[in-house]
């Protein structure tokens, strides 16, 4: 039982943090919004970002091949993220 009780209070020791995002073509209409407010785990990474969208947006299922931008600067997927950091996903663009 002890156990149990230090494996629950470790479970709400994370703290979160609010960035901003935009959505930009595709992911805006995917979406019906071009942004929203979203929470993330402290110290998460642009890949853990991917990871949550996918997990709680399903129809961005291709987000890997998305630029991201970050404070308007592109990002890798190592890239760790700031409380009220602004995060654009950036579909890929064709035309001519």
């Amino acid at each position: 039982m002890a156990f149990w009780i230090e494996f629950v209070q470790l479970i709400f020791i994370f703290d979160t943090m609010k960035i901003k995002l935009l959505f930009f073509g595709i992911t805006r209409d995917l979406l019906n919004t071009n942004e929203m407010s979203f929470e993330v785990l402290e110290n998460s990474s642009i890949k853990n970002l991917k990871k949550e969208l996918h997990t709680k947006h399903p129809s961005l299922e291709n987000i890997n091949s998305y630029a991201i931008a970050v404070n308007e600067n592109y990002a890798t997927d190592d890239l760790t993220l700031q409380e009220n950091d602004v995060v654009a996903i950036i579909p890929p663009v064709s035309g001519g």
